[in-house]
């Protein structure tokens, strides 16, 4: 009767999930692209550690907006106050240095792949999450998870192969490598923060997500000291900067907010679509701001990604 009737809690679920699902893919599509439009002349003017500490600082300032409001509205409990104890805060440190090589190492990779191509190897941190899944939280993945794995990996193959050059590869080693690494990187971190917060599910989510930020903040800071400290001492912090810069920041601090609310108000399959239509989307949008060559191979090996991705999230519904 509710469905007949058009219930109006249902009509509003489904604004809820369509604005978050066009959010999320309009920021997975636009990441790669700002990072390589912040770019001039083949290089960072700016430098990658400010950008990454401003990610860091722009988070953690969302997160104690988050917890301000709830503060006012239900006022300060056990689960949602800042203050907490050495034994609990200790754990963030592992996860935030990892995110931070991670994050460097993505600025870095882009001088061996475009931005499609990014977007294609970046769902290696598929397999790396469901692997530490199974090492670390003792998960069994079910035979079309696995399945899933072996076509993801042959699509991204594909979609890097080269029919207009002597090298069968687009992406050199060099690339390869560090989509890897940052696959490793970026699940052993997931996995670990997973853990951290099912350790206590009551406690809110922006305090943990807070901590992390700030340990974030903290080692992006020795990051700044020893790469660029010479830079920002002689030519100032934002040195470099340009609007597209900004617009990139903004976009990584606000795409870690909405895969929260993907995870709030939709589901898995929210983010699966929204990173299928991203990598299309990132490749068309290339083709025009960057002269990218929209190949068979790429849109074929984005078409098994994707039905990959799919395959994943359903094994993992059906275990």
């Amino acid at each position: 009767m509710a469905k007949l009737g058009g219930n109006p809690l249902d009509r509003s679920k489904w604004q809820q999930k369509s604005i978050v699902t066009l959010a999320l893919t309009v920021l997975t599509s636009s990441q790669a692209i700002l990072i390589v439009w912040s770019k001039r002349a083949g290089k960072y003017e700016y430098s990658v550690t400010t950008a990454n500490f401003m990610v860091e600082t722009l988070k953690c300032v969302l997160s104690l907006a988050a917890l301000s409001r709830i503060w006012r509205s239900e006022g300060v409990t056990e689960d949602n106050k800042l203050s907490t104890t050495y034994d609990e805060v200790i754990v963030y440190p592992i996860p935030a240095a990892l995110y931070l090589v991670k994050n460097l190492l993505q600025y870095y990779i882009f001088a061996y792949v475009d931005a499609p191509g990014y977007q294609i190897l970046k769902n290696f941190n598929i397999i790396s999450t469901g692997i530490l899944y199974r090492i670390i939280l003792k998960k069994k993945l079910s035979e079309i998870q696995w399945a899933a794995f072996v076509l993801l990996c042959a699509g991204c193959t594909t979609a890097q192969l080269n029919s207009n050059s002597d090298r069968v590869l687009q992406t050199p080693f060099q690339g390869w490598l560090m989509a890897i690494i940052m696959a490793l990187l970026s699940g052993f971190a997931g996995v670990y923060t997973e853990a951290i917060i099912k350790k206590r599910p009551s406690r809110n989510v922006n305090v943990q997500n807070f901590w992390l930020y700030v340990f974030g903040m903290a080692f992006n800071a020795i990051a700044m000291l020893i790469q660029d400290f010479d830079a920002i001492a002689n030519k100032g912090f934002f040195h470099g900067y340009s609007f597209i810069t900004v617009l990139m920041i903004l976009n990584h601090a606000l795409s870690g907010i909405a895969v929260s609310m993907v995870l709030k108000y939709a589901d898995n399959i929210v983010k699966v679509y929204s990173t299928s239509v991203a990598m299309l989307l990132t490749a068309v949008v290339s083709v025009f701001l960057f002269g990218f060559h929209l190949s068979l191979a790429f849109f074929l090996g984005s078409t098994v990604v994707s039905v990959a991705v799919y395959l994943h999230s359903i094994g993992k519904l059906q275990k």
